[in-house]
């Protein structure tokens, strides 16, 4: 068998008594003719398939992969790079140092004094403190910085705040870990749609700093009608999800930020001016009392007297009452007039115990009813801005209060609760309000359903429960014959 191999030939004969020093031969300028499949003495030959042959047995021993077979990443990345310090050079009467720096379309050569290259002259350093020193200026330009790569790629592909944010939005609504609720979703489109696009919209993402939101802010305070200070801290932080959505192949941040409030001068929420408004007792018992509608008042009487959010409220099933209508199961809820199985947390999945008092009328009002207990008279779910804009609103405005939520109902049932010395672990289950502490995770009241209904009974509901109104109740409406009797 004869062979070549970078221009010298030889053959087989020769080879079993040729020493022949070890080699790593590259595959592709490596070219074999084999006229024999017999033993070559101490040379295992590659051939172009991926099969080794072994010189002693004369058969294949192993496989190789092909290194053509895996299709390498195209364009840049920082994974391929083994990092620059730089090159010193003389230039005149200088010492410099040369290093690459990524720019959006490229990379461009940058080049930096050091010191003077007299060595009498003040500044003068020697060759390694030359060296240390142009490793300093090339890792401070961020010619190894991965927050620079990032930048220089994502101004290449162009994205803009706008773009990134669209798709933000789509893998928040999609993903798996920790999902968000559709009103969450509804509520940081809208304002993105508002407030955030029209002034970052056509800003490259890369260009999203600490300046850019300082520009913001300033813009949001000015914004009529008047915003409040949480309203701009809400949508600061959804500008800082979006940034951080961005990541590489590898999962890592493309833009990593160190947000500076106090050059943002982003506003500080004071807790205590935030516009919460509570129900006081006399007010809830005047609301149930002038209630003309058997099912509004029965919805009034339950907010209060359980602390429901007003979507629960809605979307409660009379299957998940219990039979004694005592406690009620919080599974599902009612937004823009459709069922929800999923709530605002986890927390809010719960059991509700009521006093006496209230699960008597629920029961009367229930009667032989299925479905949900809220309903229109076609059976659909409610409107909870019909409820407060067509009932609630009225019934203020007739009692001379300030306009309110019904979520001034689930306020009052939280501060009656504390000044009752409700034992605390038990307020945070009633109201579907998560622990803080150990001692929060340790705590298994809500497990004690006998004791949770004796501390129901004890509480109270904190207002006065008028006499039912003689009217009749919103129910479903069902077709039926009417039957008539005749006499003979």
């Amino acid at each position: 068998m004869n062979w070549e191999y970078q221009g010298i030939q030889t053959t087989a004969s020769e080879i079993g008594t040729t020493a022949i020093p070890a080699v790593a031969i590259p595959l592709p300028r490596l070219a074999l003719s084999l006229t024999d499949a017999g033993k070559i003495g101490g040379l295992s030959v590659l051939t172009d398939s991926p099969t080794r042959y072994d010189s002693t047995i004369g058969s294949p021993a192993a496989s190789i992969a092909d290194a053509t077979n895996g299709q390498r990443r195209k364009g840049k990345s920082m994974s391929r790079r083994s990092g620059q310090a730089g090159t010193v050079v003389r230039e005149g009467t200088f010492y410099r140092v040369r290093f690459r720096i990524d720019v959006p379309n490229g990379r461009l050569q940058r080049s930096v004094t050091i010191c003077p290259a007299s060595p009498k002259a003040i500044g003068y350093l020697n060759k390694v403190e030359r060296q240390r020193r142009a490793a300093e200026i090339t890792a401070q330009a961020g010619a190894n910085s991965a927050e620079a790569f990032n930048r220089a790629v994502a101004g290449e592909s162009g994205t803009t705040f706008r773009q990134r944010a669209d798709r933000w939005l789509q893998e928040c609504e999609h993903r798996k870990r920790n999902p968000v609720a559709s009103s969450t979703l509804e509520s940081w489109r809208s304002a993105l749609n508002k407030w955030l696009l029209p002034a970052l919209g056509d800003v490259l993402l890369a260009d999203v700093n600490n300046l850019t939101l300082k520009t913001l802010v300033a813009t949001l305070d000015q914004a009529e009608p008047k915003l409040s200070p949480k309203s701009i801290n809400n949508y600061v932080q959804i500008v800082k999800m979006v940034v951080a959505s961005a990541i590489n192949e590898n999962g890592e941040p493309m833009h990593p930020r160190k947000w500076n409030h106090q050059f943002i001068d982003l506003p500080v929420v004071d807790k205590a001016e935030q516009h919460t408004p509570c129900f006081s007792a006399e007010t809830v018992t005047a609301i149930v009392t002038t209630a003309t509608k058997e099912w509004e008042r029965m919805l009034y009487i339950l907010c209060a007297a359980s602390g429901l959010r007003i979507g629960e409220a809605l979307g409660i099933d009379i299957e998940s009452i219990s039979p004694d209508r005592s406690t009620i199961q919080i599974r599902q809820k009612v937004r823009k007039c459709r069922v929800e199985d999923s709530l605002k947390t986890k927390n809010s999945e719960r059991e509700i115990d009521l006093h006496a008092s209230v699960a008597d009328p629920l029961r009367d009002f229930i009667g032989t009813r299925k479905g949900l207990l809220f309903a229109t008279g076609t059976g659909k779910p409610m409107s909870d801005s019909n409820f407060r804009n067509r009932f609630l609103h009225k019934r203020l405005e007739a009692l001379g209060q300030p306009m309110a939520g019904a979520h001034a109902f689930r306020r009052f049932r939280n501060t009656y609760l504390r000044k009752a010395l409700c034992p605390d672990g038990l307020i945070k289950f009633w109201m579907g309000h998560a622990g803080r502490d150990m001692s929060d995770l340790y705590d298994k009241i809500r497990e004690d359903i006998q004791y949770r209904k004796l501390v129901a009974e004890s509480v109270g509901i904190g207002f006065e429960l008028s006499k039912k109104p003689d009217v009749v109740p919103c129910v479903p409406w069902i077709e039926s014959k009417n039957t008539v009797e005749v006499s003979a």
